[in-house]
């Protein structure tokens, strides 16, 4: 069982934590993504979206807050958001999958809620492939609803096939 006093959260903030984010997205992103989007656009979206240069990007440019999860001080997953006018735009939270099961998610979800509350913002929204029908059903029980579909170029003959999910705060 889990204890939730193991679960603790940092803030990316330097080039090191960018690069272990980077180290793991990698690990994640093969390992359940593979078999949804194949493993050239994993290759290809990792490099892109999820490198330790693309997170600085976000960073800097986009005004992301990477958070990082760890669970017995192992790096165990990590999220993304940013504000978008009264909304914040969550990018998923990823866990490693020797970590799913912990409450790691829930953690999150919590840290997301009190960041919003924070910001007095009105609703949270992702996209999740349509066909990642797990990461679906536990946005769904966090209480988000699939309010629309978006496929968007993503570059290199890619796209992404997405359900975008909402939920009012």
């Amino acid at each position: 069982m889990c204890n939730l006093q193991d679960i603790t959260f940092q803030y990316a903030k330097q080039t090191n934590d960018y690069i272990a984010i980077s180290k793991l997205a990698t690990i994640i992103w093969e390992e359940h993504y593979t078999s949804i989007i194949g493993k050239a656009q994993v290759a290809y979206m990792v490099e892109k979206f999820q490198s330790a240069k693309a997170i600085k990007k976000s960073i800097d440019l986009e005004q992301y807050s990477y958070l990082m999860v760890y669970y017995q001080r192992q790096l165990a997953g990590y999220c993304a958001y940013c504000i978008k006018e009264n909304s914040l735009f969550l990018s998923k939270f990823y866990v490693h999958k020797n970590f799913r099961g912990l409450k790691i998610a829930s953690s999150m979800m919590k840290q997301v809620f009190l960041f919003s509350k924070k910001h007095e913002l009105t609703s949270v929204f992702l996209t999740v492939n349509k066909h990642n029908t797990h990461s679906i059903s536990i946005y769904k029980h966090f209480g988000f609803s699939i309010t629309n579909k978006l496929v968007t170029d993503i570059g290199q003959g890619f796209i992404m096939d997405d359900y975008l999910l909402t939920l009012m705060i």
